[in-house]
């Protein structure tokens, strides 16, 4: 099957082998491909491929989720598809029975490049399922599990699993209560892995404040070559472990992407990293926010960005206690620095000389409103920072489904103001997690 139109005629066709009603849902998603596809056709575009999007938490689009019975659907309608090659099952009720067929379908079928499962109802045995199937499968190139509680023993799978696949550039495993072990496994079997790409494991469950964890993916990144992205939030990280990151991250010139959001790093951790950037390492995106830089730890970074570095191209340093002086630091080196073009500030103590700062950088071009969360305006002559909605993971969990920010990759739901648009594209995604 190679288009849209073969695809629903295999679709009714399966429901009747199955003797069900065909989803509502599905049979949406179909349609709206269709006339995606002839107005593509009108325009002198031939669409080869699809994005089939199923999310269980679009209201606009469905008011019921899939469950285990769907998922057979889909694994007889896809097995032999070579047009649908990413699909997105986020939000829906599927448990370890309805993982059984995907991972049978990513056995058979070798198009499909993403699968987004994020937030169903599987463990430890579907996440088994799912690693023992990507021993087989040389097709797939991301996979977001995050929020399904596979656990430890979840953890361990996906370990051994990424010792043997060569060809998975993405993988999510954050909320997924991963615990020391299963996160030390993931972080040991990456000293050989030359093909993952992003690895995102937020949120692991550690009883231990020695931070062997992170002293393990330090020693990791030393050492790794190919890992260009990399999420290490709420792992309790404090200085000790910053200062571990920082010495081995000084031989790493391959990752670009370092969020070390939600933790407990200070301004002697901060110092450490910052000698990171003034070495000007790869790294284009570092997320700081949620920790207790401060002024000082502001400063450090200005610092480093004003004089030495010319790679970074996003800081996100919200609610980090950082009053006017640190915040006027880092604007300062902005006008000394020409690449870095993003910046995220919300959250801190946002006084009248920082607001100023912010609102000259904007005045002059030279920050885009695009790419920070605050904007400046005026009340009784006084200049304040209002928040924007803008963060680095713009729709990690949620996408929006009318106005001008759907992203590519998303289909329109029906604008209160407007008519029922299609807007989603297989070239939509990105590496980042």
């Amino acid at each position: 099957m190679s288009d849209i139109h073969s695809t629903t005629f295999r679709y009714e066709a399966v429901c009747k082998e199955l003797s069900i009603d065909p989803n509502p849902y599905l049979v949406k998603m179909l349609e709206k491909e269709k006339e995606d596809t002839i107005l593509r056709k009108e325009q002198g575009e031939i669409k080869d491929t699809m994005h089939l999007y199923l999310a269980g938490n679009n209201k606009l689009l469905t008011d019921k989720r899939l469950d285990d019975k769907d998922c057979e659907v889909l694994y007889k309608l896809l097995q032999n598809n070579v047009f649908v090659t990413s699909i997105d099952l986020r939000y829906n009720n599927i448990t370890d029975e309805g993982i059984k067929f995907l991972s049978k379908l990513l056995e058979e079928n070798s198009v499909i490049e993403d699968i987004n499962i994020m937030c169903n109802d599987f463990g430890k045995d579907g996440a088994e399922m799912l690693a023992k199937a990507l021993h087989k499968n040389a097709g797939l190139r991301a996979l977001r599990l995050n929020g399904n509680k596979i656990g430890n023993k979840g953890g361990m799978f996906f370990a051994q699993m990424l010792q043997i696949n060569t060809t998975l550039r993405a993988l999510d495993l954050a909320d997924t209560d991963l615990t020391t072990e299963s996160v030390i496994a993931l972080a040991t079997v990456l000293n050989n892995n030359k093909s993952l790409k992003a690895l995102n494991v937020n949120r692991p469950i550690l009883f231990s404040e020695q931070e062997e964890c992170v002293v393990h993916f330090a020693k990791m990144l030393k050492v790794n070559t190919t890992l260009e992205e990399i999420h290490l939030q709420k792992y309790d990280i404090r200085d000790f472990g910053a200062t571990r990151l920082a010495e081995n991250l000084m031989e790493n010139f391959t990752l670009q992407c370092l969020d070390l959001s939600c933790n407990r790093i200070t301004r002697d951790g901060v110092k450490e990293l910052a000698k990171v950037l003034k070495k000007n390492t790869a790294i284009k995106k570092l997320d700081l926010s949620f920790n207790r830089l401060e002024d000082d730890g502001a400063m450090h970074l200005a610092e480093a960005i004003s004089t030495y570095n010319t790679n970074l191209e996003m800081l996100d340093v919200r609610t980090n206690n950082i009053s006017g002086k640190g915040l006027c630091s880092l604007t300062d080196a902005m006008k000394m620095n020409g690449t870095i073009s993003q910046i995220f500030i919300w959250g801190n103590n946002l006084e009248e000389s920082a607001a100023i700062a912010f609102a000259n950088l904007m005045e002059t071009g030279r920050l885009q409103k695009s790419n920070t969360d605050v904007q400046p305006y005026i009340v009784d002559g006084k200049t304040i920072l209002s928040e924007l909605n803008h963060s680095l993971q713009r729709h990690y969990y949620y996408a929006p489904s009318y106005g001008d920010d759907v992203p590519s990759w998303q289909p329109r739901g029906k604008n209160p103001r407007g008519s029922d648009v299609v807007a989603y594209t297989n070239s939509g995604k990105q590496l980042m997690l």
